[in-house]
């Protein structure tokens, strides 16, 4: 499969980006791995904010791609689009999709129960999220990166 299938499958629509979103997407990135390292916060929301962090990124590389995800498992379609625009692997993408995962019963069902390791590897992955978007930005889409 790829995105063009997917947006066959009504999982993606076509979108047309900007410098200006992109901009603002990788705005709330940054926000949010600067957040996610707040003391005092709970580790379930430490790894709420980092887990947006990741998700913008995503979403930016999508957009980038020239689609966002339709509403129907927009972030389950966003995480699993990073096969297709930044060439995640299985693993990274799997982990990611675990947090999605662990985010959703944490914010939910159940508190506390993040833990101050899962935090910290989230803000990890969202961390080598935002570079690998940048470089691929660079390398594929540098007229939507602001100098």
């Amino acid at each position: 499969m790829s995105l063009q299938g997917w947006l066959e499958n009504n999982w993606l629509v076509k979108h047309r980006t900007s410098a200006e979103e992109i901009a603002s997407l990788l705005a709330i990135v940054e926000r949010d791995l600067s957040n996610s390292q707040v003391a005092g916060l709970s580790p379930d929301w430490r790894l709420n904010i980092a887990y947006n962090a990741a998700l913008q990124a995503a979403g930016a590389a999508l957009a980038a791609a020239g689609f966002r995800a339709a509403r129907e498992q927009h972030h389950y379609r966003t995480i699993q689009s990073l096969a297709f625009t930044l060439g995640w692997t299985a693993e990274k993408i799997g982990q990611l999709d675990n947090f999605r995962k662990k985010r959703n019963i944490g914010g939910y069902e159940i508190a506390g129960l993040v833990s101050e390791q899962e935090a910290g590897e989230m803000r990890e992955l969202a961390l080598a999220l935002r570079d690998d978007v940048l470089a691929w930005l660079r390398k594929n889409h540098p007229k939507l990166l602001r100098r």
